[in-house]
This record gives structure tokens, sequence and C-alpha cells, in this order.
């Protein structure tokens, strides 16, 4: 396929990822990773990131199930983010690559542990931190340069976000209540 289609793939998840900052509530958040993460699983498969593909494939089902938290008591036991961890360890085994096969993995781990917390704070701090510049890393070895803006944009929005609520308003359990 043509590396500017890939490529092109790779900006519309750009965009979604970049939206995902600005919603005040955890549930729009996961909504909107969900499908930036949904649009980059199809770039990363034409680039042949298949580490990444499976990262993320996990980031989609583990979103889908946190943004229904509210309806399915069972989501938010740790026993399910453990659970979720250790797919991505066994998908690092099964598509390993060298080193650069663990950054997902870290990507994966890291932000699950912090979304289970449900806190806004913990969950912007572990991407910003921890995701995002593993995700920068693995996306320059696989060379997705809209993976790299959009992790870029990422961490930028996530300032934005603390600056516009302020990090008191993100310190706490703040999913949307119907």
């Amino acid at each position: 396929m043509n590396d500017i289609i890939i490529q092109t793939i790779g900006f519309i998840g750009v965009l979604w990822y970049v939206i995902s900052y600005q919603a005040k509530s955890n549930k729009a958040l996961f909504i909107w990773q969900m499908i930036g993460s949904a649009t980059f699983i199809l770039q990363m498969y034409l680039l042949g990131g298949i580490s990444g593909c499976f990262g993320l494939v996990l980031i989609v089902v583990r979103n889908l199930l946190l943004s229904r938290e509210e309806k399915w008591a069972w989501v938010r036991s740790w026993w399910l983010a453990a659970a979720i961890i250790l797919a991505s360890g066994v998908s690092t085994y099964l598509s390993w690559n060298g080193w650069i096969s663990i950054l997902p993995w870290l990507a994966v781990a890291a932000s699950t542990v912090c979304y289970w917390t449900f806190n806004a704070r913990n969950i912007r701090l572990s991407n910003l931190l921890v995701a995002s510049p593993a995700w920068i890393i693995y996306d320059i070895k696989v060379w997705t340069i809209a993976g790299i803006l959009s992790e870029s944009f990422t961490m930028l929005s996530i300032l934005v976000s603390i600056y516009r609520y302020g990090w008191k308003s993100l310190g706490e359990n703040n999913f949307e209540k119907k």
C-alpha cells in the first residue's frame, strides 16, 4: 500500500487523540481514545508494527470496558486490570521483535494501572510521563509520523487540560453520572 495513504490513516487517528484530552470526563476520554486507537491499529498493521497492534487492541478493549463501568460494576475490579496487563505481556512475547516490543507493553501496563484508580490526574500523568514517551520511541522505530505527532500532541493536550480544568479538579473520580 502507498506510504502516503498509510501515513494519512495515522493522521486521522491524531485528530481523535487530541480531542480525547479535551474531554472533562474520563468516560468521554476513553471513548475518544478507543476511536483513535482503532485508527492506529490499522496503520500499525500496515507498517508491520505487530507489537504496537496488539497493544492498541488491548487499549481499545480496556477503554471500551472502562466506558461502561457505571453499568458493569465488575469492570472496576483490579483483577481485570491485571488480566489486561498479563494479556499485554503475552502479546509482547508472541510478537517479540527485540527490545522495541517492550514499549507497547510498558505503555499499556502503566496507563492501565492508573486508569484503574479512576482519577483523572493519575490518568493524565501516566500518559504524560510514561505511556506517550514509550509510544513515541516505538513510533519512531516503526516510522509512523502521525504516531509521533499524536503522542506529542497528546502530551501537549494533557498540559492544556490541566490548565483548563485546574490541577485540583482533575484529582477526583469524575466519571459522569447519569
